[in-house]
């Protein structure tokens, strides 16, 4: 609980409505990733939602079958 205690705000208000169960270690990593690229806490909240997408999408068909519409990109 610490870990996610000392996060940016930003960062806690983006995980509070995550579709993916991140942990307070990975979404540091992927934020200070994208505020290294952006220098921007909106453009980094940005490149974290296109990321969750791509993973959401890599997982899909496993999770939830080929049919799933984000597995065939509908």
């Amino acid at each position: 609980m610490r870990d996610y205690d000392r996060l940016p705000t930003e960062l806690r208000r983006w995980l509070a409505t995550a579709a993916l169960p991140w942990s307070a270690v990975s979404a540091r990593k992927a934020w200070d990733r994208a505020m290294e690229r952006t220098l921007d806490p909106d453009a980094a909240l940005s490149e974290l939602d296109r990321l969750q997408d791509r993973l959401i999408a890599k997982d899909a068909p496993t999770v939830w079958g080929g049919a799933h519409p984000v597995a065939v990109g509908d």
